[in-house]
């Protein structure tokens, strides 16, 4: 039998939770998060901070410590309906500002609204984006072929369904289960009762790692660039990053920067 990766910690599963806007909302939610060991990205139009019901620039920095903060556009326009020069800006000036206010580099994404095509994705990418999410919904629960055309598992509204579905799943590695939203649905539908019950039922799960979009993809990437010897048993991480494995009934790490003998 071949080498089988695992999450950190030799974890089988993964739930991420990705929450657009920057809206006040996300105060409570990130505290529920907090309170139960759950994480977050959270993609934030840098251009409409300190207006209406979204956040004041100056809390980003300490709100979202723990979490990731990601960008959503600059002034949150459909980008496929703009010319080039405009998504590469609203991108650029979003990561920008945002850089400013949280203190590390912004590389992830969604697209506002959801929407993009092709030339979306280049001028993205060319601008130092590695990941963004759609609106769109997988309903399962595997990974992304392309992370700049990231499909959430779910939308929260059926997050406690596939929660437990999620929970009962046991037999194959690697499995992620990624909710979408935004907080601003709880106070409209009057339903936080339900992201309450969703956190408390997924956390302090021992199978489980609790990620921010960022830190999947990171996490892959480590996995995809492993350099494997020709017969099988010997694995070079050149990333930064740990990797966790199983071979046969044998656990083991791949630490970063290091040759790890597999059998």
């Amino acid at each position: 039998m071949g080498i089988r990766f695992l999450y950190p910690e030799g974890k089988l599963k993964a739930l991420t939770m990705s929450y657009d806007d920057g809206v006040v909302q996300d105060r409570r939610l990130v505290a529920l998060f907090n309170a139960h060991g759950i994480k977050g990205s959270f993609h934030i139009n840098a251009g409409i901070l300190d207006q209406g019901n979204r956040i004041a620039s100056t809390e980003v920095k300490t709100l979202y410590a723990g979490h990731e903060v990601s960008c959503h556009s600059f002034t949150h326009p459909f980008l496929e309906r703009v010319p080039r020069t405009e998504v590469a800006r609203e991108i650029f000036e979003d990561r920008k500002q945002l850089e400013k206010l949280c203190g590390y580099p912004v590389i992830g994404m969604s697209y506002p609204m959801g929407t993009y095509n092709d030339e979306v994705i280049e001028i993205a990418k060319a601008c130092g984006i590695v990941y963004s999410r759609s609106t769109r919904v997988s309903g399962g629960f595997g990974i992304p072929q392309n992370f700049m055309a990231w499909d959430a598992t779910c939308h929260h509204r059926e997050m406690l369904e596939k929660g437990a579905a999620f929970l009962e799943l046991n037999r194959y590695p690697l499995a992620l289960f990624y909710v979408w939203g935004h907080a601003y649905e709880f106070d409209n539908n009057d339903n936080w009762n339900e992201i309450e019950e969703f956190c408390k039922m997924m956390s302090n799960q021992d199978n489980i790692w609790y990620a921010t979009n960022i830190g999947i993809y990171r996490y892959f990437e480590a996995i995809r660039s492993l350099i494997v010897s020709a017969d099988g048993r010997m694995a070079y991480n050149p990333s930064a990053t740990s990797v966790w494995y199983y071979l046969g009934e044998k656990k083991g790490v791949i630490h970063a920067g290091e040759t790890a003998i597999l059998d």
